[in-house]
């Protein structure tokens, strides 16, 4: 995706939570995220609530969901997400941000830092394994992070304290 190629009031933090958000959404887990020249596929875990014949039993089924992700859907959840959070008042509950509209916030904020030329991430109980396709004087050189459970919750705990006055992330780490 062109993220710093011109494209509009996009990175890849708003970008990566916009997506978190859409997957909080849809209840899913363990996440596979990869980045296409024109946006994201995203693969996970999700589970479907199935309602029994009795009012006590209530089973899910798990299937694996594919998501795609085009720049102009993209543009429209960054928009959707800015004005939900630009009130300054508290959200309600079902509206709050989840783990993954999180986690992928901070994860987004590290790459927006490496600015790299492209990303392909996977989760798996609740760590992070990403790699990313760094530019160098010599081109492109791929670079594995590795972010566990804790780091994650670490960034997220840190991530008010580093957020400028007018709720634009501000630049630094996070």
């Amino acid at each position: 995706m062109r993220i710093y190629e011109g494209s509009p009031r996009q990175d890849f933090e708003e970008v990566l939570r916009s997506i978190g958000a859409v997957l909080d959404a849809r209840a899913a887990r363990e996440v596979l995220l990869v980045e296409l020249p024109e946006g994201f596929i995203v693969q996970a875990l999700a589970t479907e609530a199935i309602v029994g014949t009795t009012l006590t039993e209530h089973l899910g089924r798990e299937s694996k969901i594919t998501l795609t992700f085009l720049e102009d859907d993209l543009a429209r959840f960054v928009e959707e997400g800015v004005s939900r959070r630009g009130t300054g008042a508290t959200a309600p509950d079902w509206q709050r941000s989840g783990y993954y509209e999180q986690a992928f916030r901070v994860i987004g904020r590290f790459l927006d830092e490496r600015r790299p030329r492209d990303i392909f991430f996977f989760e798996q109980g609740g760590a992070f394994v990403v790699r990313i396709l760094a530019g160098g004087p010599s081109g492109g050189a791929h670079e594995l992070i590795e972010f566990t459970r804790e780091d994650i919750a670490d960034l997220i705990a840190r991530g008010p304290a580093l957020r400028t006055p007018t709720g634009d992330g501000g630049g630094g780490p996070a």
